[in-house]
């Protein structure tokens, strides 16, 4: 997170509001919507967040796109702020801490699963459960592919890693190797 001060000032802002308005779920589901949108589109970022463009018209492109995607009042609004005070590249790091702060409300985290292949519905359930009770809270769990572990898998939920990877396994056999050299 390269604006981590700053994300957390406006997650912390929209949360509140959030948190009043009984819409946490709805505001982390638009934030994550709108922050992916930007940082997958570099064209939309760049009309969003650069200096060079006018204000009227970053404000109008946000304008359209809120329009367009029928978020909330308070979320277009907040959204159109992040336009104004030229903050629009930090919506991804607003979104992720955003997201943290409401997994912390409903006691629950984020898990990632990297595996070789994509794993099964039984296993994914099964990984959870793990997770669940090594965290103490409930763990929503997202599988992610890359073929470069050859096999087993890496779990990764908040700070707490466990890699079971074959590549893994392998690079400590091959360091084990040269110590005993």
């Amino acid at each position: 997170m390269k604006n981590a001060l700053l994300a957390k000032r406006y997650a912390k802002a929209l949360f509140a509001v959030g948190k009043e308005e009984n819409a946490l779920d709805e505001y982390a589901a638009s934030l994550n919507e709108f922050a992916t949108m930007v940082v997958d589109n570099p064209e939309l970022n760049d009309a969003l967040a650069n200096p060079m463009y006018p204000l009227e018209a970053r404000e109008g492109v946000m304008r359209e796109i809120v329009k367009a995607a029928g978020v909330s009042v308070i979320m277009g609004n907040f959204l159109n702020l992040l336009v104004q005070k030229r903050r629009a590249d930090a919506l991804g790091d607003i979104a992720e801490m955003f997201q943290i702060l409401v997994d912390e409300e409903n006691n629950t985290c984020q898990g990632v699963v990297t595996s070789a292949t994509e794993i099964s519905t039984e296993l994914q359930a099964k990984i959870q459960k793990t997770l669940e009770k090594i965290t103490g809270k409930r763990v929503t769990v997202t599988n992610q592919i890359d073929e470069s572990i050859i096999g087993g898998m890496i779990a990764k939920v908040g700070d707490l890693v466990m890699d079971g990877s074959i590549k893994t396994q392998l690079e400590v056999l091959k360091e084990s190797i040269k110590g005993s050299e």
